[in-house]
């Protein structure tokens, strides 16, 4: 898939959405892609998923034994991941404000972990949630994303595989240029109500 096949697809799910977003890092955008909606389509997110598959150099995708995701962003597509690759997949939450597996999930040490996130803005959910992995015993040897909003930036301490990446500006809550000012800001993400 190109970059404009992949456009299309959001675009197609009205999924490419303009105005004032709060991004769960707090920074402001005037451009979202709503993920769980492009995902909403069984067929689209399995054409996605396998498009970011395609993107997994040989290396990486012959080593993974299991892909993670962060809930809730990353529930769908890891779980289309881990259909693609041929692989169990599984979530983490956050009960008590970090991650862990739960519902039975479990790693074993030396597990070859691919952690799947639909959105990559500062990396902060991903690095938490390569963090938790580890603490199980497991490796983390790359992550994967639908998008990566970071402009290249997020360093999340792995190889990282974005299906593309947006060079969406971003600002601070306090630094937001008037005209984005002057709309109401919305926060349209997982994490709406915190």
């Amino acid at each position: 898939m190109t970059d404009d096949d992949i456009l299309s697809e959001f675009r197609a799910a009205d999924a490419l959405l303009e105005g004032h977003f709060i991004l769960s890092s707090g920074l402001r955008s005037p451009r979202y892609l709503q993920c769980a909606r492009v995902l909403m389509d069984p067929a689209r997110a399995e054409r996605l998923a396998r498009a970011l598959a395609d993107k997994l150099p040989a290396e990486v995708r012959d080593r993974i034994d299991a892909v993670v995701s962060p809930a809730m962003g990353g529930v769908i597509i890891g779980h289309e991941m881990g259909r693609a690759l041929g692989k169990p997949a599984m979530f983490l939450e956050r009960p008590q404000g970090t991650f862990e597996l739960r519902r039975g999930f479990r790693l074993d040490p030396g597990t070859k972990v691919l952690m799947v996130e639909d959105v990559v803005t500062t990396g902060l959910s991903s690095r938490e949630a390569i963090d938790a992995v580890r603490a199980t015993g497991a490796e983390v040897i790359a992550e994967a994303s639908l998008v990566d909003r970071s402009g290249g930036s997020a360093d999340l301490g792995v190889p990282f595989f974005p299906l593309i990446r947006i060079d969406v500006p971003t600002y601070e809550a306090d630094a937001v240029p008037p005209e984005l000012a002057a709309i109401p800001a919305i926060k349209p993400g997982s994490r709406a109500s915190a």
